[in-house]
């Protein structure tokens, strides 16, 4: 069932989302070579608690980290541990946070120092097919009508939009129906509605689309070692289109 949302819960998803983008911008003045996730993490949840919430993935299904790090071919669900950050590589970031009963959930890739053209392209198209998708995303359009504008920008840049991985609904639960493919034919699934709370997510590979689970039953790499990218906001369904909550509105 997809829930919708009170103005007044939507206030408080809000904060979430403020409190999600700030921790962000924290982490993103640290990412640089000789750096480790774990240290990135830790800066994460300390932020995070300062403002009066809790990290949403800390203790999610046993997992340890406050936020997902994920770096290079390793797409989502990256455990913050050991790794150094070197020149050249990516991260993925996703964090969430709950205040006040709700959450925020967004992910950005970051370059690591200075990475090749083509990886830089995949960041690009990344963040862009989350717009393209997003521009779709009013009341009364289908579902996959943000899922066929996402495919359709990823596609054209001769990379693969993964299939595995999709976005969700968020509120008081981090995952809440509906599920949100980023790819597929447009005017299909449910109609949207104001009020509706959405985290559109594109995951996008160099290579094919393909991707496996490491050993650690949690990290999700590229079945071919390509680099991959990942780009997340959560948004609320307006009635003339949409508001993205996990931005610093300050």
């Amino acid at each position: 069932m997809i829930i919708t949302k009170a103005p007044r819960e939507i206030d408080i998803m809000r904060k979430a989302g403020q409190i999600v983008a700030r921790t962000h911008k924290a982490l993103k003045a640290h990412i640089r070579p000789g750096i480790t996730t774990g240290q990135l993490d830790a800066i994460a949840e300390r932020y995070i608690r300062s403002q009066g919430a809790t990290p949403s993935f800390k203790g999610y299904n046993g997992f340890t980290g406050s936020i997902c790090a994920s770096v290079n071919e390793e797409l989502v669900h990256g455990i913050p541990g050991d790794r150094v950050l070197h020149d050249g590589d990516i991260i993925s970031i996703d964090i969430g946070a709950e205040y006040n009963g709700y959450h925020g959930d967004s992910a950005w890739t970051y370059p690591v120092g200075t990475i090749s053209e083509e990886t830089k392209q995949l960041l690009d198209v990344t963040e862009e097919s989350l717009y393209k998708g997003l521009e779709r995303a009013k009341a009364g359009v289908h579902l996959t009508d943000i899922s066929h504008a996402i495919q359709s920008h990823v596609e054209a840049a001769n990379f693969s939009v993964v299939r595995e991985y999709v976005g969700h609904g968020v509120g008081q639960n981090l995952h809440e129906d509906p599920q949100i493919p980023h790819y597929g034919p447009p005017g299909k699934g449910p109609r949207l509605k104001t009020g509706m709370t959405l985290a559109i997510e594109p995951m996008v590979n160099v290579g094919k689309r393909y991707v496996r689970t490491l050993s650690d039953n949690w990290t999700v790499v590229t079945v071919d070692g390509s680099m991959c990218a990942h780009f997340e906001h959560t948004i609320a369904i307006t009635d003339d289109g949409y508001e993205i909550l996990t931005v610093d509105a300050e």
